[in-house]
């Protein structure tokens, strides 16, 4: 039987070259069909629907940090089940139809018992080429369990390294980090070179999100320990920061700025296209006159002194359109909220709070700050 040994190579041959992508190979898939990218779109959607709903910001982000380790738990579910189903049609196709009529459910069965390599005897092979597909899918089996074995360390890596340095930013600029905190925690001399400093470390901070989230999507889903924290908002807070200083600001800072926001931008819009999410305007202005004013008046108290000229006005305008648009793309496709420019209110940073202490939210001032609840598809 021609057509089900076609359709079983078929699916085994796709599931593999899917694995293969998904797991091996070290950089962007550009081809529009993948196995992976389906299984995603069609569970993150509806699991981001289902957030939706919920009230409780607690409560909302615990549902959302389940999605991330469930949903590599269930695609490699997704990748057995097909495997086994392929190589079911297989041995169904395979079958000596004179000496061993074998029905479907039954290959299926085999395939099963020989991909697990539990050996239970009640159903064999007998021709040369079913003990030929029983062989390989045993020897598949074993391949297929220690790639998922190497494959979950390397997740798991990526995602505590990308998390260290946002935590370490919380004394340093906030929770959630903001541009004006970062800024205004760093005065005089030493405070400068310290905010380069900072400033290097995050361009190469960028460098490895853009390497790892681009090779394995799946860690742009895994949420942060804090609610008021996530990776999209620390590169925000790092975009916002370098466009003020290179606009406003000509100090030793200023060069490292700019090489900053290059990489930080460059990981922004990368990673849109991997999610083929579509550059959206903010609404509302995460940074209006009247913002932007007040944000001076705080920075000039703390030692920094901003160009405010329409020269410079313009040019910040300029350099936020050049990244927040694939910004609060990223920020409305994976439900992470993006921090204003200036806090509403000064709240406590994480590190001082306790198990029996509350985080608070933030908003900024004159407005509500977007959260993801209020966006609609």
């Amino acid at each position: 039987m021609i057509l089900p040994a076609v359709a079983g190579l078929a699916i085994v041959l796709i599931v593999l070259w899917d694995a293969f992508e998904t797991i091996v190979l070290p950089r962007r898939v550009t081809h529009p069909f993948r196995l992976t990218r389906l299984f995603y779109r069609t569970t993150w959607r509806p699991w981001r629907a289902v957030a939706r709903q919920i009230r409780s910001g607690r409560n909302r982000e615990t549902f959302l940090s389940f999605y991330g380790p469930l949903s590599l738990l269930v695609l490699f579910v997704v990748w057995a089940i097909a495997l086994i189903f392929g190589f079911g049609l297989l041995n169904f196709s395979a079958a000596n139809r004179d000496l061993s009529p074998l029905p479907l459910w039954t290959g299926v069965y085999l395939s099963g018992t020989t991909f697990f390599t539990l050996g239970l005897g009640d159903v064999t092979p007998h021709s040369s080429v079913e003990r030929l597909l029983a062989v390989a899918e045993s020897g598949l089996g074993f391949g297929f369990l220690a790639l998922v074995l190497s494959y979950l360390p390397v997740i798991y890596q990526a995602f505590s390294r990308r998390e260290v340095s946002i935590v370490l930013l919380d004394a340093r600029a906030g929770s959630p980090p903001t541009a004006t905190e970062l800024l205004r925690r760093h005065p005089g001399a030493d405070g400068l070179a310290e905010l380069q400093s900072l400033l290097r470390e995050w361009e190469r901070w960028s460098a490895e999100i853009l390497e790892s989230h681009v090779s394995y999507p799946v860690v742009s889903y895994f949420r942060s320990q804090h609610n008021n924290e996530s990776w999209v908002a620390a590169l925000g807070a790092i975009l916002d920061a370098s466009a003020l200083l290179i606009a406003s600001v000509e100090n030793a800072c200023s060069r490292q700025a700019r090489l900053t926001f290059a990489m930080c931008r460059h990981t922004v819009v990368d990673l849109a296209q991997v999610f083929d999410a579509t550059p959206r305007s903010a609404s509302p202005d995460r940074l209006p006159p009247s913002e932007l004013h007040r944000l001076r008046t705080v920075l000039s108290a703390a030692g920094f002194q901003l160009r405010d000229t329409p020269v410079a006005n313009e040019k910040l305008a300029e350099m936020r359109r050049m990244y927040e648009p694939y910004l609060e793309a990223l920020s409305y496709h994976l439900f992470m909220q993006l921090p204003p420019w200036i806090l509403a209110k000064e709240i406590t940073d994480n590190w001082r709070t306790s198990a029996w202490g509350r985080i608070t939210g933030f908003s900024s001032p004159g407005q509500q700050q977007a959260s993801p609840d209020d966006h609609t598809e």
